[in-house]
Formats: C-alpha cells, sequence, structure tokens
C-alpha cells in the first residue's frame, strides 16, 4: 500500500494561512505580502521575494478595508512578531496593479515562446484541429467573432467557450507586442496553465465572486504550481 506521505504521486500543494481570514487553502491561490528591510510591506505575486512573508486571500475591496481599519497592520505584526510594520494606504490597489502586471508579462512570455498564437483565422484551425488548450478574447471583442471561435473550439474538444480578458485588445496587443491582437489561443498545457492561474489571481481580486468570465479550461491542466514546479 502507498504511503500518501512518501510517495510523489500523491503530494499535495503546500497549505497556507490567510492572515485575516484565518482561512486555509493552496498557496497558488492565495497572495504573497512581503515583508522589506524597512519594514514596508508590499504584495509579492510571484512569490520569489527573499525574507519574511505572509498570506492572504481576499479580495480587493475586502483588502482596502483591513488596510483602512488597521486589521492588516495588526495582522502582520503578529504573524511577523515585531511592530515595525508600515503599510502603505493604496497597498489594494498597488496589489491589483501587481497581479495585472504579471498577467500581462505572462501572456508576452508566451507569446515569445510561441506557445501562444492570434488571429481569428489561425485560432479558429488550432480550435477545430483539437490543438488549443485555453481559449481568449478581448473584453471589447465582438459577440460574433467569440461565437464563431467558441463553436470552434467545442468542435476540437475544448470547453464550452472561451475566457474573457479583464481589458481590451489595446492592452491585449500592448502585452503581446503585435497589432489589434482581439482573440489569442494557448497551444501548449503547461503554458495554458500558466495563463489561466494568472488571469484568474487577477480577475479573482477585482471581484472574487465573478472569477474568469467564461469557460473553465479543459481537464488534464494542472495548477500553475504543479506545472511551474515551484515551492
Amino acid at each position: 500500500m502507498r504511503n500518501p506521505q512518501n510517495d510523489p504521486l500523491e503530494a499535495k500543494t503546500p497549505e497556507r494561512t490567510c492572515v485575516l481570514t484565518r482561512r486555509k487553502g493552496s498557496r497558488d491561490a492565495f497572495i504573497r505580502l512581503a515583508l522589506g528591510p524597512d519594514g514596508t510591506v508590499a504584495a509579492d505575486v510571484r512569490a520569489r521575494a527573499p525574507g519574511r512573508g505572509a498570506w492572504i486571500s481576499v479580495g480587493k475591496a475586502e483588502l482596502a478595508g483591513a488596510v483602512a481599519n488597521g486589521k492588516l497592520k495588526g495582522a502582520l505584526q503578529r504573524a511577523f512578531k515585531t511592530g515595525s510594520v508600515s503599510v502603505a494606504a493604496d497597498l489594494a490597489d498597488r496589489t491589483e496593479a501587481a497581479l495585472r502586471q504579471y498577467a500581462l508579462d505572462r501572456l508576452g512570455m508566451e507569446a515569445r515562446s510561441g506557445t501562444l498564437i492570434n488571429g481569428s483565422e489561425r485560432v479558429e484551425a488550432a480550435a477545430r484541429s483539437g490543438k488549443v488548450h485555453l481559449l481568449i478574447h478581448a473584453a471589447d471583442a465582438g459577440e460574433d467573432g467569440n461565437k464563431a471561435l467558441d463553436q470552434a473550439w467545442r468542435v476540437g474538444g475544448g470547453a464550452p467557450r472561451g475566457v474573457i480578458f479583464p481589458e481590451g485588445r489595446t492592452i491585449l496587443s500592448l502585452a503581446l507586442g503585435r497589432e489589434n491582437v482581439v482573440h489569442v489561443a494557448l497551444i501548449e498545457a503547461a503554458a495554458a496553465a500558466r495563463v489561466t492561474h494568472a488571469l484568474s489571481r487577477w480577475r479573482e481580486f477585482i471581484d472574487p465572486d465573478a472569477g474568469l468570465s467564461g469557460g473553465d479550461p479543459p481537464d488534464g491542466i494542472g495548477s500553475a504550481e504543479e506545472i511551474e514546479g515551484t515551492e
């Protein structure tokens, strides 16, 4: 019989506790707050900054409220065991900006690595042939174009519909370094997991009840943590 504690196939994603709600969950879904040498706190959305860190699982509105009433500062002082903690009044806005930039950077990296394609005809052909693992539409994409590509993805065995990017084609184009990008597709499972993770955290921070608009990624796509092998 397998021992789950010793079997890498049964290994679980490291669990974290939110300092505000005490809710437990995967670090993959939480946001790390890092304590700088001068006592300032910053959102470490990549969870790679050196030094001490604490984790939160709340959305923007709740975080802003916790900053305003001092609840976050008190929670961090207890977590870090120090009174030298400085929390910026606009931490919630800074966190949103960091999550947004992380998602845009992720898309740009996938475009440069060749795991992301764009252009309606190219995306439709790949979707119909079963090569698309994640379909994304710009927020200002036309309904007819979305429906046509969604249908092609379903034909190719994909999800019912694509994900709606939180912003319009101008920002999507800038992120990819390409012109007039309206629809994109991830053609590698690992790339789709990485992008889904980045977009989900950004969107859920803005509106925890909404999550990603559109279909879920196909079965078989693991968490970004599983794909990248982060600790």
